[in-house]
C-alpha cells in the first residue's frame, strides 16, 4: 500500500481536529454503525472541555488504495516543541487557516517550522460558511506570509483548498455556493500533491522516537517515523543514546495507527509511524538501528522551559479533608509519571516537601495542576517564575511576540498597560474600527496580564501570545499586582454581616457560609497594602435585635477565580492552594502576627 504522511498545523482554535474528524469520516475508515464523538481526537477531558488540543495524536485512513497517517498537532505556542519534531516525521503539512481570522501568532510560528522542515504545504481555508469569511483576503494573507518568512518560488504555489470542517464540505473554489459534502478534495489533494515517503528498504535500521506515550502495561512508547529499513516484534536492536552511548533491548512491541485505535503489528517498514516499547528509558531523538550497524540521526530539538514554580505537599489547616493522595512521595510519582511522556517538562527536587517544576507556559503548567486535582491530589502551588539565563555574561529573560486586536476605544489604555510592562510596539494597523497590535513583551510583563487585559477591553479584546527569544533583562517591578488583598485573621465560616461591613474595603473573593482559615486571602484591598480582617464576626444579639435581620443583608457578587487566574494573581509570599474541590489562595506564612513582624522588618531594611 502506498503511503503519504502528513502534519495538520494551525493557529489555536482554527479548526484542525475538527477537520480530522472529517477526513475519517470522508475516507470510510469507520463501519457505518460505529458511533464516533466530535472532535474524537481529543481525547483527554481537559482538552475537550477547552476546546483545545494538548498532545499531538496520531492518526492514519486508507483512502483510494493509499495509507495516510495523519498527525494532528498542538496550535497552543507552549505545546509548539511538539510541532517542531513532528515536522521530522511528515513530508507535508495541512494549514488551516480560519476564512475570518487569517493568520495569526501561531499560524506564523507553525508555518515557520514546517518551512524549516522543507514539507510541503498544502492551505486549507476553514470555516469558509461563516458570514464574516474573507477567503481571498486570507489566502493573499497566508502568501503575505509564505513571502515574509523567505519562501522559495515554487513554495509561493500552493494549493488551496475551501472548507467547512464543521458542516464537513469542501471544494476548490472560494465561493461558498460551490461547496460540496465530504472532504475527497482534501483527500485527493494530498495524494496528488504531498510526495510519498522516501524509502530504502533494503538499507540498515533508522528509528527515531519524536513523541512519547506511556502506560502501565509496557512502560514508555516512543512515537515515530521508520526512516530506513525493517523492524520486528522481537527484534535485537541498538539504541543510540543521546550522548552517544549504545544500549541494546528487544522490542517488545509495534504500534500501527488506524482510525482511532492503535493496533498491534509484527512489522514497519521504512515510511511508517509506529509507536514502539522495549525500551524503558527511550528518549526523543535517539535513533533505533540494527545492531552493529549503529548510524545516529541528526538529535531532535527540544524546546527548553521558560516558566517554572514549586509544587509542594498542601500546609494548610484544611489540608486531607477534600483530596485523597496528600503526601509528597506520592507527588513526586505522578510528576515523574509526566516527566516519562513530556519531554518538555523538567522536575528537581526542592526540598522533603516540594518540587521545582519547569515547562513551556502557564498554560502547560496549569493543565498538569488541572489533571493532578482530578485525580484527587491536594497540592499547594507557587506563583510562576521566569528562567532566566546568561548569554555572553548578561542575565537574559524569556520575551515573547505577542498580537492583539482591539476595538479602538480601548487601544490606549492597552497601549498604556503594555508600555507599563516593557512592551516594545513593532506594528499597528487600523481597519473598519478595530486595530491590531504586535508587541514584543517579557513573559514576565504576560504573567496575570490576561484578567487585566479583558476586563479592561470588557472582553472585546483578544490576545495571542508565542515565545520569541532571550533577550537581556528588563526592569525589575514588572508583573508585580498594583493592590493588596484583604487577609483572613481568624478561622471559622464568613457571615454576611461582616462581608457586609467590609465591602467597603475592596472586592471579596468569598461569599457567606465559606469556611476559612487564618492567613486566608478572601479578597482585594483598595489600596496597595495587605490587610488582616474578620471575616466570620456574628452581629451581637440584644433583645432589641433580631438575627434574622442579618438575612436583609445584600452583599455585591463576590470575583470568581479560575485556577489560572489564581496563578496570575497571587505575589511571591503567596500560594495557591488546590484540592478536587477548590482553589484557594493563602499567605506563605499564616499567622497573622508573624506576618506583620516579617513586613515591619522589610520596611526597615
Amino acid at each position: 500500500m502506498k503511503k503519504r504522511n502528513i502534519a495538520i498545523i494551525a493557529h489555536v482554535d482554527h479548526g484542525k481536529t475538527t477537520l480530522v474528524d472529517k477526513l475519517l469520516a470522508s475516507s470510510g475508515t469507520f463501519r457505518e454503525n460505529e458511533e464516533v464523538q466530535e472532535r474524537a481526537m481529543d481525547s483527554n477531558a481537559i482538552e475537550r472541555e477547552r476546546g483545545i488540543t494538548i498532545l499531538a495524536k496520531t492518526t492514519a485512513i486508507n483512502y483510494k488504495g493509499y495509507r495516510i497517517n495523519i498527525l494532528d498537532t498542538p496550535g497552543h505556542a507552549d505545546f509548539g516543541g511538539e510541532v517542531e519534531r513532528i515536522m521530522n516525521m511528515v513530508d507535508g503539512v495541512l494549514l488551516v487557516v480560519d476564512a475570518y481570522e487569517g493568520t495569526m501568532p501561531q499560524t506564523r510560528f507553525v508555518l515557520k517550522k514546517a518551512m524549516e522542515a522543507g514539507v510541503k504545504p498544502i492551505v486549507v481555508v476553514n470555516k469558509i460558511d461563516k458570514e464574516s469569511a474573507r477567503p481571498k483576503e486570507v489566502v493573499d494573507e497566508v502568501m503575505d506570509l509564505f513571502i515574509d518568512l523567505g519562501a522559495d518560488i515554487e513554495d509561493l504555489e500552493f494549493p488551496v483548498v475551501y472548507c467547512s470542517a464543521i458542516q464537513g464540505t469542501s471544494s476548490l473554489e472560494p465561493d461558498v455556493a460551490t461547496q460540496e459534502p465530504g472532504m475527497e478534495k482534501i483527500l485527493d489533494m494530498i495524494i496528488e500533491y504531498i510526495p510519498e515517503p522516501s524509502t530504502d528498504l533494503e538499507g540498515s535500521l533508522q528509528f527515531q522516537p519524536a513523541l512519547l506515550d506511556y502506560n502501565d502495561f509496557v512502560g514508555r512508547i516512543g512515537i515515530g517515523l521508520v526512516k530506513r529499513g525493517k523492524m520486528k516484534v522481537n527484534q535485537m536492536v541498538s539504541c543510540v543514546r543521546l550522548d552517544g552511548s549504545i544500549k541494546q533491548f528487544r522490542v517488545a512491541k509495534i504500534y500501527g495507527f488506524l482510525g482511532l485505535k492503535r493496533i498491534e503489528v509484527d512489522s514497519a517498514e521504512a515510511g511508517d509511524i509506529v509507536a514502539i516499547a522495549g525500551l524503558p528509558d527511550i528518549s526523543v531523538g535517539e535513533t533505533i538501528c540494527d545492531i552493529n550497524k549503529e548510524e545516529a540521526l541528526p538529535i531532535l530539538h527540544i524546546d527548553e522551559p521558560t516558566l517554572q514554580m514549586t509544587f509542594g505537599v498542601n500546609t494548610s489547616p484544611f489540608c486531607g479533608r477534600e483530596g485523597k493522595i496528600v503526601t509528597a512521595r506520592k507527588i513526586e510519582e505522578r510528576l515523574m509519571k509526566e516527566t516519562e511522556r513530556d519531554v518538555s517538562l523538567k522536575v528537581v527536587q526542592n526540598d522533603s516537601e516540594s518540587y521545582i517544576v519547569s515547562g513551556r507556559g502557564e498554560l502547560h503548567l496549569s493543565i498538569l495542576i488541572e489533571n493532578m486535582r482530578r485525580e484527587g491530589f491536594e497540592l499547594q502551588v507557587s506563583k510562576p517564575q521566569i528562567i532566566k539565563k546568561e548569554i555572553d555574561g548578561k542575565a537574559c529573560e524569556p520575551y515573547e511576540d505577542v498580537q492583539i486586536d482591539v476595538p479602538e476605544e480601548y487601544v490606549g489604555s492597552v497601549i498604556e498597560a503594555l508600555g507599563n510592562r516593557e512592551g516594545i510596539m513593532e506594528n499597528m494597523e487600523t481597519k473598519d474600527n478595530q486595530v491590531k497590535l504586535h508587541y514584543t513583551v517579557p513573559t514576565r510583563g504576560l504573567i496575570g496580564f490576561m484578567t487585566e487585559f479583558m476586563t479592561m477591553t470588557k472582553g472585546y479584546g483578544i490576545m495571542n501570545h508565542t515565545y520569541k527569544e532571550y533577550r537581556p533583562l528588563a526592569s525589575s517591578l514588572i508583573g508585580s499586582r498594583k493592590f493588596g488583598v484583604l487577609v483572613s485573621m481568624e478561622n471559622g465560616k464568613s457571615t454576611a454581616y461582616a462581608l457586609g461591613q467590609l465591602e467597603d474595603r475592596g472586592v471579596m473573593f468569598i461569599e457567606p457560609g465559606v469556611e476559612v482559615y487564618e492567613g486566608m486571602i478572601v479578597g482585594e484591598n483598595n489600596h496597595d497594602n495587605d490587610l488582616a480582617v474578620n471575616v466570620v464576626k456574628g452581629k451581637n444579639l440584644t433583645n432589641t435585635r433580631s438575627s434574622s435581620k442579618d438575612h436583609t443583608v445584600v452583599l455585591k457578587r463576590p470575583r470568581q477565580m479560575s485556577l489560572e487566574e489564581c496563578l496570575d494573581y497571587i505575589n511571591d509570599d503567596e500560594l495557591v492552594e488546590v484540592t478536587p474541590s477548590n482553589f484557594r489562595m493563602r499567605k506563605k506564612i499564616l499567622n497573622t502576627v508573624e506576618r506583620k513582624k516579617l513586613d515591619s522588618r522589610k520596611l526597615s531594611q
